[in-house]
């Protein structure tokens, strides 16, 4: 009897054990993590740069393609907690400079078709009160963008050993 207890107390720890190593040989490293998230935020980050200054189709076009890239980047799911802190604050700064590069250029759009009249004047007035705020608002979130960064690569360059 006692065997038979015995034999049922190690086929349960090796059950356990068995199921320990299949779980966390299924979940993603951190590394493949890491790269799974750079790989989205540079492809977001190349976008601007290959559209900096372009015209009112071209922006639209560039803060639809943000949105795209900010919607990738949220259906992401890190194990990693930090991670998955960094992909909100991502989210939030994308999302961020999307909706206001789109501002900006239908800003642009309406100057360029207001008619030349005093209500026109008005319209060109209020378009570039709004491209500038909307521009300032790009400004602050690329330089929050540059911090996310910094972070971003801190982090996924530390070995396991360092962040215990």
């Amino acid at each position: 009897m006692f065997n038979s207890n015995k034999y049922r107390v190690i086929a349960c720890l090796n059950l356990s054990i068995s199921m320990a190593f299949l779980i966390t040989g299924c979940s993603e490293s951190k590394q493949a993590e890491c790269q799974r998230f750079i790989k989205l935020v540079n492809q977001g980050n190349s976008l601007i740069e290959k559209n900096k200054g372009s015209q009112v189709v071209l922006s639209l076009e560039l803060a639809k393609d943000l949105q795209d890239v900010t919607e990738k980047i949220e259906k992401q799911n890190f194990q990693d907690e930090k991670l998955e802190d960094l992909k909100n604050q991502y989210v939030k700064n994308f999302a961020t400079k999307s909706k206001n590069i789109e501002s900006a250029a239908k800003a642009l759009g309406s100057a360029k078709t207001a008619e030349v009249s005093p209500q026109g004047r008005d319209q060109v007035r209020q378009a570039k009160k709004d491209i500038e705020t909307s521009l300032k608002q790009v400004k602050n979130a690329a330089e929050e963008s540059d911090t996310l960064a910094n972070q971003l690569n801190e982090y996924c360059t530390q070995t396991e050993s360092e962040l215990e």
